[in-house]
């Protein structure tokens, strides 16, 4: 029987989008000013955006988001990044306006090809599109469409694109019901 060989691993069809100098300063910086407890998200806007990132009009990043690159997101306006949310994104991801990605959810765009002996990489591009919610604690993974206006409930895997205006849960992510908006007060 033929075993995986982990010291045969190469990626090296994929590439880092950067320099790797640019890549230890946005680790420095993303440590000590992006992932901090300080208040504020002007400065965390201000430094996705230096780093490469396209970042809309009134998008609120709170403390202990992880970004591996900035320069592979985008993210619309008035869109929320929660408390500790990871977007792994070893592809490009896009978040779309009026989106949400609540706490400590994982947005992962890379894995492993396990039936390849030397563990082959892929990676593939995430969309979150406008109005959707990745809840809090929740999974998105590699290739996935979070289509408009759809949910992806508390802790909840979405290994598949999820139709839009549709909410889901569970691990994996199943159709729960149709997403319906109702006026908001003062309408």
């Amino acid at each position: 029987m033929n075993g995986i060989r982990l010291d045969r691993f190469e990626n090296g069809h994929w590439t880092r989008g950067r320099p790797i100098a640019v890549e230890l300063l946005w680790i420095l910086t993303s440590s000590l000013l992006v992932r901090s407890w300080l208040p504020g998200l002007l400065h965390r806007r201000f430094l996705l955006r230096l780093f490469g990132a396209s970042i809309g009009r009134g998008v609120v990043i709170k403390p202990g988001v992880r970004v591996k690159f900035p320069w592979r997101l985008s993210v619309g306006d008035n869109s929320w990044i929660g408390e500790d949310a990871w977007i792994d994104n070893l592809a490009p991801v896009k978040i779309g306006s009026n989106a949400c990605v609540s706490q400590g959810a994982y947005i992962c765009t890379g894995s492993h090809d396990w039936s390849s002996e030397t563990f082959d990489l892929i990676t593939k591009p995430i969309t979150i599109a406008d109005g959707a919610w990745v809840a809090a604690k929740s999974t998105v993974g590699p290739g996935v469409t979070v289509g408009e206006g759809a949910v992806l409930g508390l802790g909840s895997t979405a290994s598949k694109n999820l139709d839009p205006w549709c909410i889901y849960s569970g691990s994996p992510a199943k159709f729960v019901k149709r997403r319906t908006l109702r006026p908001s007060v003062g309408d």
